[in-house]
Parts: C-alpha cells; structure tokens; sequence
C-alpha cells in the first residue's frame, strides 16, 4: 500500500515529485536551475514548490544579488536567486541493517542524515526472536527522538536492510542464507508491533538507493556498488533507476559460477563467486592452508601483510575471481563507475592488484574504463541505506510499504 504517513507530503502531480527529488538530492538549488535540469517551466516548479515551503517540508533562502550560476559556471548580477532546500527536521526515519549476530539501527532526517545510533547483538537468528528484538530498538530510537531538546518531525516509516532475496513489494525475506530464513514476512510481523509503515528491502540495493539519492549515484548517469565481506553483492543504478529485477532478485555477483566447481556455497549451489572470495571463505581457505584452524580474520591479514605465501594466495584468488566478476557486470550493463564497499575493504589493498589485472583482462573494449573507487562503508551505513528507501517512497507515494 502507499505510505500514509502522519505527515503526508502536498504533492499533487507527478511534477510535484520531480521537483521535490531534486530539491532533496541536488539542493540548495534555484528554481531557475530544477526548471532547467527538469524542463518544466518556471511557473510549474514555483506551484509545484509552494504548497511544500507552505507545510515546512522546503525553505527558500534568498541568496545574495550576485550568486553562481550553476549552468555556466559564472557569476551573474540582477535579481536575487532564491536556492531551494528541504527543512531536514521536517521528518524522521528509523533505519535498522539485521546481521547474523547484531542490529544496527539510526534515526536520520529527511536528508538522510544519521541522528542517533545503535548497536545491538543478537543471539538468535530465529525469526519471531529478531523480530522482536527489531520491534524493541525501534521503539528505543523513536523514544531518542521524543527525548531530545531539538524539535523533529514525526517518523513518517522504518526501513529493514536484510541480506539475501527479498520480495519488497509484499516485505517477505524470501530466502536469506545468512539468516537462515525463508518465506518470512518480516513487513507485517513488524508492522503489527510498531503500527508504522515498514520496507523491507535486500541490504545492497538499500546502500545503492542512498549512494543514488545522497551520495556518488547524485551525479552519475550509472554506476554500480559492490559489497565485500562475509558475503558478496551487487546494486546497479542503470537508466535512472535502482534495478530491482523482474522477480525482486538482481546485481547478485557473488552468485555468478566463477569459482571451481567443487566449492559449494552458502546457498546451496557450486561455484559462486563467494566461495573463494567472500571473507568467510578466504579465513577459511588460509586456516587450511596454514594448519592454523584457529586464526582469526585479523590473525589472517597480518599474515598476508607479513608475505606469508599461503595467505597471499588465498587473497591473490580472491582478487582474481572478483575482478573476474567485476568485468562480467561491466560488459554485461556499462555503468561509468563501480563502487567498491563493504567490511571486507579492510584488506582490499591484498587483492586490489590481482583484481585489476583480472579485471582489465576480461573487460572488453571501452568498458574497461569503468571507475573502480574504494568507498569505506560501516553497518551504520547499512542502516541509513534502509532509511533512505523510506525516503523514496514517501517523496514517490510508492509501494512496498505495509503497516
């Protein structure tokens, strides 16, 4: 259903939309300026953005005589320009990232912006347990937002960033590996706890709609994220949209058959990418190489770092088969740039050089000037991704949204 927040937004028209997404990822900007980006007239962008500056969802600064014209790049002298921007505590969004053995949650404003955080372990990955759980950190951000001095507006939704396949129009985790769920309708269990709207969403594409809508994605035409760490994924914004896929499954690179067939992994299936070069996988094939079962991941790098041959190996496949898949995305959807994210960047500079080469070596002809770019993420940010697709589909009045 669309959301029906406690403070919905006075957009009448689909122009009313383009307007506001503009003014929320490219602001503070001119009227002058959305009208040229858009190619609506100055008159439908000043009624589109009246009503919103009437109910303090935007303000409108008057800026000095002589402002730069972003269309030319020069200053320009005459009347004053007005920049658009919106009133970041016009609302607020709770934003929770569910890991195996923790919970990760922030509050954020209308820019996305993180307010509060909060971190708690989870002992269980039982579903009815973790829900829960969900329900009680919930409550305790949305409690901050009550108790604090500042002025806030109400929360208008949760989001829920989940690993693995999820339905996000009906908020059902499909299949998550990591998690060890299947068919759980996570939008309804939760939504019956906490009375708001919630999405639930697959955690990669919620990183990819805040890079589109706050980040990188802001200024390019296309570009891709990729996640590295205990598992492997993939967000693509191509043609101006987060691709979801037909049946909600899409980007899933850490699932393309690159790796030996007698690897078998977490999802059941042989030879995916994951099972040499996801972080569990690379711990687990040095453990074996260097007969110390008992290394850490840390023990791991510093070992790797140190020039020890077997771990250098494990890390130099690793590189390998990412840039491998990597070069697969590229031929197969073009973005200009490839985000490189995840926990698993800590040791990125072991395999960065395997991973190029590879990654050269397979891409084919002018794809292989696609940007790779390292971007440090931490499950903070996981979070503020779930947030942000709270965000677009409260500015779109889009599904997937259950109460």
């Amino acid at each position: 259903m669309p959301l029906r927040p406690h403070r919905p937004l006075p957009l009448a028209t689909p122009a009313g939309v383009e307007v506001l997404t503009r003014i929320l990822t490219q602001g503070p900007i001119p009227r002058v300026e959305i009208a040229r980006r858009t190619g609506l007239s100055q008159a439908a962008v000043t009624k589109a953005v009246a009503p919103l500056i009437e109910a303090g969802f935007v303000t409108d600064q008057a800026a000095a005589p002589a402002e730069l014209d972003s269309a030319n790049g020069m200053v320009g002298i005459g009347r004053p320009v007005s920049p658009l921007t919106v009133v970041p505590r016009s609302v607020s969004v709770i934003g929770l990232k569910v890991t195996p053995t923790d919970l990760i949650g922030v509050t954020t404003d209308f820019t996305a912006g993180i307010r509060k955080v909060s971190h708690r372990p989870l002992d269980s990955t039982d579903p009815k347990t973790v829900i829960e759980q969900l329900a009680d950190l919930a409550k305790e951000l949305i409690g901050t937002l009550k108790s604090g001095a500042e002025v806030v507006g109400p929360v208008i939704g949760i989001g829920v960033a989940v690993s693995g396949d999820v339905d996000e129009k009906h908020g059902v985790v499909r299949d998550s590996p990591f998690m060890g769920w299947r068919d759980v309708p996570l939008a309804e269990l939760l939504g019956r706890r906490l009375k708001l709207p919630i999405v639930v969403t697959n955690d990669v594409r919620a990183l990819t709609v805040a890079e589109h809508w706050f980040g990188v994605g802001v200024d390019a035409d296309s570009f891709a994220v990729v996640t590295i760490g205990s598992g492997i994924g993939c967000g693509l914004y191509i043609n101006g949209e987060v691709v979801s896929g037909a049946y909600g499954v899409s980007g899933e690179l850490g699932h393309l058959p690159l790796a030996p067939g007698d690897l078998v992994c977490t999802c059941g299936r042989r030879g995916c990418v994951e099972t040499v070069a996801s972080s569990d996988a690379i711990l687990t094939r040095i453990r074996s190489t260097t007969k110390q079962p008992k290394l850490d991941l840390a023990g791991a790098i510093k070992l790797a770092h140190a020039g020890n041959e077997h771990a250098r190996a494990a890390f130099d496949r690793a590189g390998e088969v990412i840039g491998s898949a990597l070069a697969a995305m590229v031929n197969l959807v073009g973005p200009e740039l490839v985000v490189i994210a995840g926990e698993g960047v800590a040791e990125y500079d072991l395999y960065e050089d395997r991973m190029r080469q590879a990654f050269g070596a397979h891409a084919f002809g002018a794809a292989g000037d696609c940007r790779l770019m390292l971007r440090s993420h931490t499950f903070d940010d996981w979070a503020r991704g779930a947030a942000a697709t709270v965000l677009r589909a409260y500015v779109r009045g889009e599904p997937p949204l259950h109460r």
